[in-house]
C-alpha cells in the first residue's frame, strides 16, 4: 500500500451542507476503490493565488489515505468531473 494526499479546492460560492457533501463524495471515493481514509484537514477558506472560473477564494480540503497504484488514476477521473471541485491534485507520499 502507498501514501497518497488529494488536494481538493471547493467553490466558495455553495453552502455549507453542498461543500460538505463534496467533500463526502471525494471521501467515498477513496473507500470505494480500496482505499483507507487515514486523515481530512479543513484548511478553510482562502485567497487563491489567481482567479478562476470568476472566483477569489476557495475552500482547501487535504485527504490523506492509504491504497493500491490503480486507485489514485480512478479517483482523479471522478474528481475531475465534480461541478464544484475547481481544482485538485493527488500525489503520492514518501515515508516519514
Amino acid at each position: 500500500m502507498n501514501q497518497y494526499e488529494l488536494a481538493l479546492v471547493v467553490s466558495a460560492k455553495i453552502e455549507d451542507e453542498a461543500r460538505a457533501a463534496v467533500v463526502e463524495q471525494a471521501k467515498d471515493l477513496v473507500t470505494r476503490f480500496g482505499g483507507t481514509i487515514t486523515n481530512v484537514e479543513d484548511c478553510g477558506r482562502k485567497k487563491l493565488a489567481y482567479e478562476i472560473q470568476k472566483m477569489k477564494e476557495g475552500y482547501y480540503y487535504f485527504i490523506q489515505f492509504d491504497a493500491d497504484a490503480a486507485t489514485p488514476n480512478e479517483i482523479e477521473q471522478r474528481v475531475r468531473i465534480m461541478d464544484n471541485v475547481i481544482r485538485f491534485l493527488c500525489i503520492r507520499r514518501d515515508a516519514e
